[in-house]
């Protein structure tokens, strides 16, 4: 009876054994844009991640200032082990708070060479083009001028365990990404410049439409969603037709609803501003601003800046008529804007009580012209240690579930906190519903007669 049991034991430990031995070691060469990849996997040992992806050529040489163009093949398998290049952006400064709660483990390798995206998937989907998971891309914020698709903060693990796929992408920032100018819109097939890292993100989205079912992903059922920056990103993509019809659902994460508070410049205004800046740098032509160094286009943007001319950010998404006509206020006013369940939010300590009147104006203005709800949510947890504040981006550790890699003396409850939050997000990327399937649940759509906030706390 003992030799038995212990057969049976071993039996089971070498069953096991094969399992976990087949598991790690499925993994398909999946062909997309470019060629073909392979993944690594994550801890979790059951999702895949694929680092550094190019879904566009490297926006370098002639190509600088230019709307993202097609991927450039290479040859054999391409090992997706390494992250790609960010945008090219200042250095994190010691002691700053931002550095000290995000960027304290150094900054990324920088590059105009930076159109790369990152995606996880649960490893038993690959090559299943049938499998039709749904998918979600995330803009990382940044003011347009710094930020990457692989942030401590920003992990696609638990969101794969939670059966939905989850892309990260890197976009041109700052003059690389922003600039316009009379010299480039005269060569532009439009009239038109600027807005090179809006197209970027387009572009991204359009890979993902394209290539997401290698991955066991539904490419008719894209969920965008994004932060600060990237949610002002947010807006921009369900309002231009370039890219609004590839969206099922948005979360638009610390930017309000209406009204803008990153203001859009009119085509003239943004010209003006870029020529200003490359003139006083001696950039006058083409071939001089294409030939010049990133450091002496980020000195020419500090001299700009440092003449104070301009209040805010001068380098921003601008309405050129081409990608962006109108506003997202504008357009959602208009209901011209992609008609798709919406999520908005805020945290406690952060531009209120501006940013929740703006998503109530949202939520009023589209009960009247969609049977799509709009959810809206305050993150209210002051997070634990100095300062104790819900600060402008505190809530990505819990959306991500990535409180393990902060400095913060999280409590259980804070992961429990994750948790709800990863169910909500989740949720509503697989029913446009953060409740779940059924949509039955505490938190209610936000109505003009029965207007709801979820408060995200600590229980």
């Amino acid at each position: 009876m003992k030799i038995k049991s212990i057969l049976g034991l071993a039996v089971a430990a070498i069953m096991v054994a094969c399992t976990a031995e087949k598991t790690t070691n499925e993994n398909p060469i999946l062909t997309v844009d470019g060629g073909q990849i392979q993944g690594v996997l994550t801890d979790s040992t059951n999702v895949m991640v694929y680092k550094g992806i190019p879904y566009a050529a490297p926006p370098v040489g002639d190509l600088r200032w230019k709307r993202p163009q097609a991927v450039v093949p290479w040859e054999g398998v391409k090992v997706c082990d390494k992250w790609g290049y960010a945008s090219l952006q200042g250095d994190h400064q010691a002691g700053e708070f931002y550095t000290e709660e995000f960027y304290f483990g150094g900054d990324p390798e920088r590059s105009e060479d930076c159109l790369y995206l990152n995606v996880w998937a649960p490893a038993q989907t690959l090559g299943q083009t049938d499998a039709k998971l749904p998918v979600a891309m995330w803009v990382h914020g940044g003011a347009y001028m710094g930020g990457y698709g692989h942030e401590i903060t920003m992990d696609g693990d638990a969101w794969a365990t939670h059966g939905v796929i989850l892309v990260t992408i890197n976009y041109r920032l700052g003059v690389m990404g922003f600039l316009s100018h009379p010299l480039l819109a005269k060569e532009d097939v439009d009239g038109v410049s600027g807005n090179y890292g809006t197209w970027d993100q387009v572009a991204a989205l359009k890979w993902i439409h394209k290539n997401i079912a290698q991955f066991g992903g539904d490419p008719d059922n894209i969920m965008i969603f994004g932060q600060s920056a990237g949610a002002a990103s947010i807006k921009n993509l369900v309002t231009s037709n370039e890219s609004k019809k590839l969206v099922s659902k948005a979360i638009i994460q610390s930017i309000g609803g209406l009204g803008e508070v990153i203001p859009s410049p009119a085509q003239d205004v943004a010209e003006n501003i870029g020529k200003e800046m490359m003139d006083d740098a001696g950039l006058t032509t083409l071939e001089a601003m294409r030939a010049a160094s990133p450091k002496q286009l980020d000195a020419a943007f500090g001299a700009f800046m440092a003449k104070g001319k301009v209040q805010g950010l001068p380098l921003v998404p601008h309405l050129d008529g081409r990608l962006l006509g109108k506003s997202f206020t504008e357009a959602a006013t208009d209901n011209s804007i992609a008609d798709v369940p919406y999520m908005l939010g805020s945290t406690l300590d952060d531009m209120m009580p501006t940013m929740g009147e703006g998503i109530d104006a949202f939520a009023a203005v589209r009960e009247g012209q969609s049977k799509h709800p709009v959810f809206a949510y305050r993150f209210d947890r002051r997070l634990p240690g100095e300062p104790n504040t819900a600060y402008h981006s505190s809530e990505l550790w819990f959306v991500f579930k990535t409180l393990k890699n902060s400095r913060r003396p999280f409590t259980p409850a804070d992961y429990d906190l994750a948790d709800r939050m990863l169910d909500y997000w989740t949720n509503f990327a697989k029913y446009g519903n953060p409740n779940g399937k059924d949509g039955n649940g505490e938190w209610k759509p936000d109505t003009k007669d029965n207007p709801f906030v979820m408060h995200l706390d600590v229980k």
